[in-house]
């Protein structure tokens, strides 16, 4: 495996230029070759957590350790799921998505950002919160859309899970990826996060309320019900046999939005 990057610090560099469709077209050929699937064995999750390790490290975001692994304890969580991304079955990145409720309120960023979230959480709301983006660099280099397959991710829990909020947390120079890409807001500035060297602010939007001008915007980021339940639907992780602890709100069934 090459070089690798964090996917924020790539997907900064491959700000594209010229008109958006053409862009967009690139982006789903893109999506043709790339297989993304969760982690179900320890051998995937190890590679990723390897892949991690020598993004965060090569960033700067970490200090080295003697098992070359970077994963946490909201890897372990019942909310939790850990993707990786494949192009000609060579680990091309991962993204790690945590779904929370009032009732199943475990992901990393409440700790860092409680006064903010917290009260969401107690409303009622849905969270949905994206950690852990990561690419291969060389592969990232060679397939500029990359960054943008992977965070495609991001909007494709929020629409399964009906989420309120999609966040962000996330470097204040990668602010204006997130804001372009999905009308994310700054409503944190940035604080210290567990595990990394570097300080980190909080985004978020209402998804329900802007994921149709996304999707005009962006084409490539429209997915099917079904593509969305083959992904998330508890059944298609093999590594355990738990139950959903967060039911999706999903109620589209047509086949294209």
């Amino acid at each position: 495996m090459g070089s690798v990057s964090t996917l924020q610090s790539r997907s900064t560099a491959s700000d594209h230029s010229g008109p958006v469709t053409s862009f967009s077209e690139s982006v789903s050929l893109l999506l043709d070759r790339i297989d993304c699937r969760p982690a179900a064995s320890r051998e995937e999750r190890e590679a990723i957590f390897r892949l991690r390790y020598q993004a965060y490290l090569r960033d700067g975001s970490i200090f080295p350790n003697d098992s070359g692994l970077f994963s946490d304890p909201y890897d372990e969580t019942g909310n939790v799921y850990l993707f990786g991304f494949y192009i000609a079955d060579e680990l091309a990145g991962s993204i790690r998505i945590h779904v929370a409720s009032k009732d199943h309120p475990e992901f990393p960023t409440l700790e860092v950002f409680q006064d903010i979230l917290q009260p969401e959480l107690d409303a009622g709301k849905v969270i949905v919160d994206p950690t852990r983006f990561v690419a291969d660099d060389n592969l990232a280099r060679l397939h500029r859309g990359l960054p943008y397959v992977i965070t495609r991710l991001c909007g494709m829990a929020a629409r399964y899970f009906g989420a309120d909020n999609l966040l962000a947390a996330v470097r204040v120079e990668h602010q204006a990826f997130y804001r372009r890409i999905f009308n994310h807001q700054v409503v944190g500035e940035p604080r210290p996060y567990p595990h990394l060297a570097k300080p980190i602010s909080l985004m978020t939007n209402d998804y329900q309320a802007v994921w149709r001008d996304v999707h005009r915007r962006y084409p490539f980021l429209r997915s099917t019900h079904t593509e969305r339940r083959m992904l998330f639907e508890r059944k298609a992780l093999v590594r355990d046999a738990f139950d959903p602890r967060v039911a999706p709100k999903d109620g589209a069934r047509s086949e294209e939005y």
